[in-house]
């Protein structure tokens, strides 16, 4: 067969159907859960998934969200999507059930993250003689750290009501609670340095101190302007999920059987709802050459 005498729509439908034929771009699937708390954009659960600036600092390990940074891991808790922010859970530190030493916490300074307004930080058990959060500790120089807030008395106060603080068996007035939480430049939270044994994280605290929620509200950023993707939000609403490729870490599509686009994934639900059996049909409805059978009684159709 000459494929140069075949007609041109014949042609162009054999392309594409050769092109439907070839195994497509896949790639790994990236999750929409970990564990019970959905995947959206900036997090992705592991590499290649939603934003690279954000890859290296929340991963799913194990069915379990996991935060990391320079000075351990934390459990995520929940992530507020509309709201921009990400719960975390310290093991080390203390709360109205457990009262135990910590090193403290840490953010890396490079990080997308910064403190919510609504996260409250307690240092518990703190150096009255010594200790740099207390005005004039260390030769009357405390210009570069926070103090301890005036507002901190009435959550010390219901603190010091939880029993396993209690047994602390130390004054009230070593509790110190920095509000709004500000760790300086280097956002780091260092126990040893201030004086401090333990510490506790807030991020509501009305009521009974047993139902507080314990843990650490950060808020992150998408980029400088804080704006959501427009190519991002077409993706997740054809139900793919942003996903990054290349050394460049270009943006891709990410769909639920794998194949990764520049757009969306609504190309492939309309494939896989009629497209290709419609190209097979009209190449099946095309008439081809009749084929002659010679006999010993002359010619006839095949």
């Amino acid at each position: 067969m000459s494929f140069h005498r075949l007609p041109l729509s014949l042609l162009l439908l054999l392309l594409l159907l050769l092109l439907a034929l070839l195994p497509p771009s896949y790639s790994q699937v990236c999750q929409r859960f970990c564990g019970d708390i959905p995947l959206r954009y900036p997090f992705g659960g592991g590499p290649g998934c939603g934003d690279p600036r954000f890859t290296k600092y929340v991963s799913c390990n194990q069915r379990q969200l996991i935060f990391t940074t320079h000075t351990g891991s934390y459990v995520v808790t929940n992530i507020d999507y509309p709201n921009a922010i990400i719960y975390i859970l310290d093991p080390t530190m203390s709360t109205c059930l457990c009262a135990q030493p910590s090193k403290g916490f840490s953010l890396d300074w490079d990080a997308p993250f910064s403190f919510d307004d609504s996260s409250v930080f307690a240092l518990l058990d703190c150096s009255l003689d010594s200790s740099p959060i207390y005005k004039g500790a260390v030769g009357g120089n405390t210009s570069n750290v926070p103090q301890c807030a005036n507002s901190g008395t009435a959550l010390c106060s219901s603190l010091y009501t939880c029993q396993p603080i209690s047994q602390l068996d130390v004054p009230i007035s070593t509790c110190c609670v920095y509000v709004p939480v500000d760790l300086g430049p280097a956002f780091e939270m260092d126990l040893e340095k201030l004086q401090c044994k333990a510490y506790t994280a807030v991020y509501s605290f009305e009521g009974d101190p047993e139902a507080w929620k314990y843990g650490v509200a950060l808020k992150y950023k998408f980029n400088v302007k804080n704006d959501y993707p427009q190519y991002c939000g077409n993706c997740e609403k054809s139900n793919g999920a942003c996903a990054y490729t290349g050394i460049y870490n270009s943006f891709v599509c990410n769909c639920p059987s794998g194949v990764n686009t520049t757009t969306d994934c609504y190309f492939q639900a309309s494939w896989n709802h009629g497209s290709m059996s419609k190209a097979c049909k009209k190449i099946s409805s095309i008439p081809f050459p009749q084929r002659i059978v010679v006999t010993p009684w002359g010619e006839r159709d095949g």
